[in-house]
């Protein structure tokens, strides 16, 4: 294999007040301190509670180890010098839309004008992983695969259970809440690029979205970059999660382009089995079952992402990235984000030990200058 299919990643974390542990509103001062040191690396998000950062382009999943420990490094020690910390998972346990304040940003400012009430509920955090493939018409023919093996990156990822003090019941909340948007969720099917170009074109031109950016299917052909951008996982709160989603995503997409090379391809199939396989990763993440179209069966999803595991194992060594995709078998066993956040409200009924949890886990592996202020 000669391709390296490169590899960024995207993080959006929470920025929390130690003392109540709320979200707080202070990116302007993240930004102003943090482009100092990261320049266009660290972006505000729609809420004044969020910060995003993505990574260089990394040419394989030790160097985007390297960035994303040196990204939520910097974040984490910016936090901790003006007495806040940070959290990545993809809800807060508590806080609420309704109480934060929008970032005045010309793009944020026309999204809360069309969408009202659906934009100001996205207090959510998510984790996107672009993958770059040169060709465009690749680019179509392998999103259009890969939109089988959402449900199962997203069941891997699962880190928000709560909402607004509650637990919902479901594993990825933060999928409920982003599905509320137009234009969300699986993608259509395309056979090329000019079909798809022609699909934005109209949309453009009838006025029902400025330009491909406002595009937020789960996977999409990214607007500005020769990549393809996963969207459906939820943040991962630990660097090793983070980083196994990322290679396995990557691992992926170097599966379905072997195979094309090979005249073969993955079997598409009908978006809403697609959309139903969703809907159990959402409910019960790596608890539950998907559906094995195959075989028209109930199969425990644990089995099923298994089954992915020897899929990609024969390009997982070419890419340099065993280990890290082998860091499923870890989440199979110890559970997601999600599954800890609920194990540690079950032991401790309090919602606040769930913030610290997450924060503590966040910052597992990083490099530190700053000691984090005291939480309480």
């Amino acid at each position: 294999m000669t391709a390296k299919y490169t590899v960024g990643i995207e993080e959006e974390y929470q920025i929390i007040n130690p003392e109540t542990r709320e979200l707080t509103s202070y990116v302007q001062e993240f930004l102003d301190q943090g482009q100092v040191v990261l320049k266009d690396q660290i972006k505000p998000e729609f809420m004044q509670s969020q910060v995003e950062v993505g990574t260089e382009i990394c040419d394989d999943m030790q160097a985007a180890r390297k960035e994303v420990v040196r990204l939520r490094s910097t974040i984490c020690n910016l936090a901790h010098s003006n007495g806040l910390v940070v959290a990545a998972a993809s809800t807060h346990p508590f806080s609420m839309w309704s109480r934060q304040d929008i970032t005045a940003k010309e793009r944020y400012v026309k999204q809360l004008e069309e969408m009202a009430d659906l934009a100001k509920r996205l207090l959510i955090f998510g984790m996107h992983v672009h993958v770059g493939i040169e060709d465009k018409d690749l680019r179509i023919d392998i999103m259009d695969q890969s939109r089988y093996f959402l449900p199962h990156l997203l069941a891997l990822s699962t880190s928000s259970p709560f909402w607004h003090g509650r637990n919902t019941g479901l594993k990825s909340y933060r999928s409920i809440v982003f599905e509320n948007l137009p234009r969300s969720g699986p993608p259509p099917e395309f056979t090329s690029w000019s079909e798809y170009e022609r699909f934005v074109d109209i949309l453009v031109k009838t006025g029902c979205i400025a330009d491909a950016t406002r595009i937020w299917w789960d996977i999409r052909p990214h607007p500005k970059f020769p990549t393809i951008e996963f969207r459906v996982t939820d943040i991962c709160t630990k660097v090793d999660e983070a980083i196994c989603l990322a290679a396995l995503i990557q691992a992926i997409v170097a599966k379905l382009i072997k195979l094309r090379r090979n005249n073969q391809s993955w079997r598409r199939y009908r978006h809403h089995l697609i959309t139903e396989n969703k809907w159990r990763a959402v409910r019960r993440g790596i608890e539950g079952k998907l559906l094995d179209f195959g075989h028209q069966k109930e199969v425990e999803t644990r089995d099923l992402i298994s089954e992915l595991l020897e899929l990609v194992d024969d390009v997982v060594d070419d890419l340099g990235s065993r280990k890290e995709v082998e860091y499923v078998n870890t989440i199979l066993r110890e559970g997601t984000s999600a599954d800890r956040q609920l194990a540690k409200f079950a032991a401790t009924g309090d919602l606040k030990s769930v913030v610290d949890q997450v924060v503590e886990e966040t910052r597992l592996g990083l490099e530190l200058d700053t000691p984090p202020p005291a939480m309480g």
